[in-house]
């Protein structure tokens, strides 16, 4: 799929949605709230041997330790791809996933 499709294809996310304010502001929280996420998730997926990226503000960037890349609308379709990327069922509550959290 090309970069232009795949920012019109992906609809927004319960994750993604904040109360509104006037618009400058939102998309400053926005932008703040996904970095945030990221960096969270990052110290999540890092016992996966993964990684994420925010693209472009609307589909987050997955890759593996060994190339693989996925684009993900959401946090939903996340997860799925952590176990498409690394043939293993990732549990957010495992100890390994939980050590590292704690480390934070």
């Amino acid at each position: 799929m090309c970069g232009l499709c795949g920012l019109l294809a992906g609809e927004s996310h319960w994750s993604d949605l904040l109360p509104s304010q006037n618009e400058e502001q939102a998309q400053r929280r926005r932008r703040d709230e996904r970095r945030r996420r990221v960096q969270f998730l990052n110290a999540a997926l890092a016992a996966y041997a993964c990684q994420v990226s925010d693209w472009q503000g609307s589909k987050y960037h997955l890759s593996t330790y060994t190339g693989k890349v996925e684009l993900v609308d959401n946090l939903e379709q996340l997860w799925s791809a952590v176990e498409r990327l690394t043939g293993q069922s990732p549990d957010p509550l495992a100890p390994a996933v939980l050590g590292r959290l704690e480390e934070r």
